[in-house]
């Protein structure tokens, strides 16, 4: 089942004034700065205990920003803007963003580029199992490029983006690379969609379509923090793409990506739901800038009839406690816990609502680590009584070899265990973007 500047404040939120008089609003109090009142909460900064983003220098996001350096956007372009830099800054999204700003995939498709054109050269019963090369590819490449620059928006440190009521970011990237200190708060993220995915013959026995964009992508980055956020593919939804190849035509990566050495990380009370590839920590198996990162708390998240990656995690320490598994989707589902290459996944107190036909072993998939801590579990069938289960213990006795039983750590940043019992409701009536305006 689907359940569905510095460019000047005059610019960005005072229209009709003239520039002296905006100016002077400008550097009034917030309320006048920004023609609306600052939520308390854009202003909040996460607090001492609440897991690894509480780790390191903290996470303040914008909370020191003057007066001069509070915005709010309406449109792609005011968005751009108003988070580029590092100077301390809050910046209120207002309404619905669009990223692509009504450019369509036609307007980035390269001149050499159909997609049926595509399909023909690089089937494999034709170009054979080898990636594609050539000028059809290199369109595809530059149509990507193209629409790449239109949708990522790259945020500066000493950052909080906090939602007003009803604001939605569409088919947009936030992009944190090399940067630390950023708020993500009370947002609705909607369909970052791929235009031109990538065939990749290689990958898999069978080969898969890879997309390039998500919702979120921490890139080396430093103390963040994910608060109240929604997520979802809109009315794009990935059961309803088309198959070529025998594969699905995947236009979806991740809701919300960390990796490449980022560190220091809380992802909590957010309602991700209705996709495919979740939350990926860390995107290779070769060892490097992520070894000894990756520290991140996962805590009173919401996460509904998602495939798989919910999370997949590679060699950090992560914290995954008081989460909602909502999982009514057998033919979508594929795993929830991705035990991956030097992995330290720490999960308690979770609570998994599922169908009958996904089976308690298939909770946990080995992408080759070799410990996990998992204890505190509840599960209810449908309205079915709540039992207390092992999901380590279950995939243990169905698959080999075994996944060990202690991570090799203990978590001591946490806001707060809650009885998995009382989960559902906790995170039900909290999770996503609902916080004040």
């Amino acid at each position: 089942m689907h359940v569905h500047l510095k460019l000047g404040l005059t610019v960005l939120t005072v229209a009709g004034l003239t520039l002296a008089a905006a100016t002077a609003i400008a550097q009034a109090a917030d309320t006048r700065s920004t023609g609306v009142s600052v939520p308390a909460q854009a202003r909040q900064t996460l607090a001492a205990n609440d897991g690894w983003g509480a780790a390191g220098a903290g996470t303040s996001g914008g909370s020191a920003a003057d007066d001069a350096h509070v915005f709010v956007v309406r449109t792609r372009d005011e968005l751009v803007a108003a988070v580029a830099g590092n100077t301390p800054k809050i910046v209120l999204i207002a309404g619905k963003i669009d990223a692509n700003a009504g450019r369509t995939c036609a307007d980035y498709a390269d001149p050499q580029y159909s997609l049926g054109a595509y399909l023909a050269a690089y089937d494999p019963a034709v170009w054979g199992r080898v990636a594609p090369t050539g000028p059809l590819e290199e369109a595809r490449v530059r149509s990507t490029r193209t629409q790449g620059d239109q949708i990522k928006v790259n945020v500066g440190s000493n950052t909080t983006i906090y939602g007003l009521k009803g604001a939605q970011l569409l088919a947009g990237n936030l992009l944190l690379t090399n940067v630390s200190n950023v708020i993500i708060r009370n947002v609705t993220f909607v369909d970052a969609a791929d235009c031109f995915p990538a065939w990749t013959p290689t990958d898999g026995a069978d080969g898969n379509w890879n997309s390039l964009y998500d919702n979120v992508t921490l890139s080396g980055a430093t103390n963040v923090w994910l608060d109240h956020n929604t997520f979802t593919d809109g009315a794009n939804q990935d059961v309803d793409q088309p198959v070529y190849f025998g594969r699905p035509y995947q236009v979806h990566d991740g809701l919300a990506d960390i990796i490449r050495g980022s560190d220091y990380v809380t992802v909590s009370y957010n309602y991700l739901f209705e996709h495919d590839k979740s939350m990926l920590i860390g995107s290779t198996n070769t060892p490097g800038v992520d070894v000894g990162k990756l520290r991140v708390t996962i805590h009173h998240n919401r996460f509904a009839n998602l495939g798989q990656r919910i999370p997949r995690v590679r060699f950090g320490q992560v914290d995954v406690y008081n989460n909602y598994f909502y999982l009514t989707d057998e033919d979508t589902f594929s795993y929830v816990f991705g035990v991956g290459v030097q992995s330290a996944i720490y999960a308690e107190n979770n609570f998994v609502l599922r169908s009958a036909d996904i089976p308690l072993g298939d909770l946990v998939y080995n992408w080759g680590g070799t410990v996990m801590t998992e204890r505190g579990t509840l599960t209810r069938v449908g309205t079915g009584p709540v039992v207390a289960v092992n999901l380590l213990a279950e995939f243990n006795a169905a698959n080999d070899p075994d996944i060990g039983t202690d991570a090799g750590w203990t978590p001591a940043l946490r806001a707060g265990l809650d009885a998995t019992a009382d989960v559902p409701k906790i995170v039900t009536a909290n999770a996503g973007a609902r916080l004040p305006v």
